[in-house]
């Protein structure tokens, strides 16, 4: 037993066999993907920027129920709302601080009424600090902006729910 450790040592096996193995994947096809260039494929079901969705008449669909305030684990959103001359409520702020929220995605599972989404998007940046709090305006812009791709995503989600 003694002998053949001290024979591996000698002759190095362990390192043999790495490099052996080093070897075979040499020549193999690399899996590296040139990021800017290429992308990989996404889940229907990724979780990126938040956006807010209207309805078809252009309304807002948030009617203001907090409840995805509420089950915030990271505190990073912030609502408030008044009653309308209608009678609904309606919010007059919504904002989602980014540096805070950890995209659980339990904000868009909450809402009633479908209204707060995380969109495909990842590909976004902050110059200044003041940039990280999204507010209503914002959110609905992004919603108007992507709600293409949101509506597919949800039509793929259908069998599920």
């Amino acid at each position: 037993m003694k002998l053949a450790k001290a024979l591996k040592s000698l002759f190095l096996i362990e390192l043999l066999r790495g490099m052996r193995l080093t070897g075979k994947r040499l020549f193999s096809p690399k899996v590296t993907v040139q990021y800017p260039d290429e992308k990989t494929p996404q889940s229907h079901r990724f979780r990126g920027l938040h956006a807010q969705r209207r309805y078809a008449n252009g309304e807002e669909r948030c009617i203001a129920c907090k409840l995805c305030e509420v089950v915030c684990p990271a505190l990073a959103i912030t609502i408030e709302a008044e009653p309308r001359e209608d009678g609904s409520r309606r919010t007059t702020r919504y904002e989602i601080d980014l540096f805070k929220c950890i995209y659980c995605g339990f904000c868009e599972e909450s809402c009633p009424v479908d209204s707060i989404v995380e969109t495909r998007h990842f590909e976004f940046c902050m110059e200044n600090n003041s940039e990280r709090v999204i507010d209503k305006q914002r959110l609905l812009e992004m919603g108007d902006r992507f709600e293409a791709q949101i509506a597919a995503d949800r039509a793929l989600d259908r069998p599920y729910r």
